[in-house]
């Protein structure tokens, strides 16, 4: 496998990533969204967990809005409060776009990107997965690092034990968990998928 396959590789796992942290929607969320979950889990050896995620799914009456239901109660609207806000600032300045999310917002010029006006935050957990996916996709495995060293683990080491303990949907553990494994990897030495 080259490296600009690999590199396509890693780009492709971290938009990947992404989209499982979207709000559900069946446009994308069907069968082959699953299929390629499915394979992932088994890539991190996660198979166990993907047996028990299939059978929460195939019993649910409707997948989708559990999921929706879930998510909602996680990231945006829970009741007493949000459980876990997927923004970096909440972790590290403890309001919600502080000095965090502008540093994040700079770190994105500095490497050429810029924001949409209507785009959430610039620290949304979305936003910086796929900010990551377009590091590695030009190659730039020093931005990436960089990132992840100083601008993403250090809340995502915060955000996820939240997510895993208080989730009541084990794709919301899984995925988070798998968000987790992956970034430490590429943190602490680079990601290397297994040739099939």
């Amino acid at each position: 496998m080259s490296d600009s396959n690999t590199s396509q590789d890693i780009a492709s796992l971290y938009r990947f990533l992404a989209q499982c942290m979207q709000y559900p929607d069946p446009e994308w969320m069907n069968d082959d969204f699953f299929n390629v979950f499915y394979n992932l889990l088994g890539t991190f050896g996660a198979i166990p967990e993907g047996k028990e995620i299939k059978i929460v799914l195939e019993q649910s009456s409707d997948y989708i809005e559990e999921l929706q239901i879930e998510y909602t109660r996680l990231f945006i609207n829970g009741f007493p409060h949000v459980v876990a806000p997927p923004y970096a600032s909440v972790y590290m300045d403890k309001s919600v776009q502080g000095a965090f999310a502008l540093k994040t917002l700079n770190f994105y010029r500095e490497k050429g990107f810029t924001m949409e006006e209507s785009a959430d935050l610039p620290d949304n957990l979305i936003h910086e997965l796929e900010f990551l996916s377009l590091l590695v996709e030009e190659e730039d495995f020093e931005g990436e690092e960089e990132f992840l060293n100083k601008l993403f683990r250090p809340w995502y080491k915060c955000f996820c034990p939240r997510v895993t303990e208080e989730t009541r949907h084990p794709f919301y553990r899984m995925v988070v968990t798998l968000i987790d494994s992956f970034t430490k990897e590429e943190e602490e030495d680079g990601f290397q998928l297994n040739e099939a």
